[in-house]
């Protein structure tokens, strides 16, 4: 089967060196944005290491890029990572359509940050979905879907790099097996179910710490490690990684340091939560580190 890989980023990387694998997978080509920068992306340094045709389209709507595609013949089209705007032109042209990966159980959380939102909202569960897209964001029809616990505990990272990102290259490898065979289904999305959340930015990461604390910790393992749960230190932006919550009661304004050891502690409406690592002026670093480096006290108050 020939197949044409639109992508990014090691995700993309990842996909395209598990499809080759497959001798019964022909990949004819892989789009990829061009390259910014010094740095080559993985999915443009998987192509150049197993020697596979690479296109850097700018545009994947340009006249250029649809008559490339199209030239190509591919049965099946493969979207791994996407961040581009691929037409219908392209998506409707192998004979065996396209197929995409979206890091959520679909039709919950479409849109682009749709990890972070489900850790965010306290959600326990998110998975991954493969679908076959449509003009929609996030629309077409599913092909199959894999569940994914959220631990107390889990965050943004954990989630992705152990879960999501593992399992949704294993999805795609499955998924394009179901395509060959001609059995992969097309499931339409139940419209009722549906949410939409736009980007997880470090505006929408901005900690409100009057908010009840497991909310507040939500939203630090949901930025953690990007963009970075954030707030304020004399003026100062300041963020927050490798926390932990214990629920219990407190007499401290809320934000305010109650302890300065390997963590910093922190309290908050009904509990505290010990911070590991904080990014400030002298870039991430330890907690102890932060705290020298800061000048910080028991009894400062982020926020501040």
């Amino acid at each position: 089967m020939r197949i044409a890989i639109i992508g990014q980023a090691a995700f993309g990387g990842a996909v395209v060196e598990a499809l080759a694998k497959d001798e019964r997978n022909e990949i004819v080509a892989i789009f990829a944005p061009p390259t910014r920068g010094e740095r080559e992306d993985p999915i443009v340094a998987a192509a150049k290491s197993l020697s596979l045709p690479l296109f850097q389209f700018a545009s994947l709507k340009s006249p250029e890029a649809i008559e490339k595609f199209e030239a190509l013949a591919p049965d099946l089209g493969v979207l791994a990572f996407v961040t581009q705007i691929v037409p219908m032109a392209i998506l409707g042209y192998p004979g065996k359509g396209a197929i995409q990966y979206h890091p959520s159980l679909l039709p919950l959380h479409r849109g682009p940050s749709s990890i972070n939102w489900p850790i965010v909202m306290g959600e326990t569960e998110t998975g991954l979905s493969i679908f076959w897209p449509d003009e929609g964001l996030d629309t077409g029809p599913l092909l199959l879907q894999k569940t994914v616990e959220i631990g107390p505990d889990d965050t943004l990272g954990t989630i992705y790099f152990q879960n999501l990102f593992p399992m949704g290259v294993d999805a795609m490898v499955e998924s394009v097996d179901l395509v060959r065979k001609g059995s992969a289904p097309k499931i339409v999305q139940d419209e009722s179910q549906a949410t939409y959340e736009g980007w997880f930015k470090a505006a929408e990461a901005t900690i409100d710490w009057e908010k009840p604390g497991a909310e507040v910790y939500n939203l630090i393992r949901g930025s953690d490690p990007q963009p970075g749960a954030n707030s304020t230190l004399s003026g100062q932006k300041i963020s927050f990684y490798d926390t932990l919550f214990t629920s219990g009661e407190s007499t401290e304004n809320f934000g305010t340091v109650t302890s300065i050891g390997e963590r910093i502690d922190i309290a908050v409406a009904g509990g505290t939560i010990s911070v590991g690592r904080l990014r400030g002026a002298a870039g991430k670093v330890s907690a102890g580190d932060f705290a020298e480096a800061a000048g910080l006290k028991i009894g400062d108050r982020f926020g501040s």
